[in-house]
């Protein structure tokens, strides 16, 4: 009987002894666990991101200048803002990359981030593509689309059709 009693207070004294020593490395996981994100960056240098409503980084005003003078060249406005220059810029530099739409037969006026579309497009294809580059571009609050879809002229399409002599 006493066999079983010390056996049995044995093993009792031993699960108590398991269930401690796991909660308090629970605990000591949990709470470095806790402090990870604060400790994470501490060897970093803190570095000032741009701000997030605009996401300009270094974009100064010198290129919104440079980019207003050559909106004004192609008869687009761009509003006094920095913010007005930059969506400007990229909206411009994604319609040029984007073979649907004909940037250089685009204007795009930007004021107070809303932004006009005018121009003639080929196809009802360039218009919708056009505004839609437009509205995914951060910063824009609103776009009008003036966009006329006119078919290319008759000449343009005899001439690629024809072999020449």
């Amino acid at each position: 009987m006493k066999t079983r009693l010390m056996l049995l207070l044995s093993a009792v004294v031993t699960f108590m002894l398991g269930v401690a020593a796991c909660n308090t490395n629970m605990n000591e996981n949990s709470n470095a666990n806790a402090r990870a994100p604060a400790n994470a960056n501490m060897a970093t240098p803190r570095v000032e991101a741009p701000t997030p409503a605009t996401g300009r980084g270094q974009y100064s005003e010198e290129q919104a200048r440079e980019e207003r003078e050559k909106a004004k060249a192609n008869k687009e406005t761009v509003g006094q803002s920095l913010d007005d220059a930059w969506i400007h810029t990229k909206i411009v530099a994604k319609l040029i990359g984007d073979k649907k739409t004909p940037e250089r037969n685009i204007n795009v006026d930007v004021v107070e981030g809303a932004v006009t579309l005018r121009g003639n497009v080929d196809t009802a294809e360039a218009k919708t593509e056009a505004e839609r580059v437009a509205k995914e571009t951060q910063g824009v609050k609103k776009v009008t689309n003036q966009l006329k879809v006119v078919a290319p002229s008759k000449n343009a399409n005899a001439s690629k059709g024809k072999p020449s002599n």
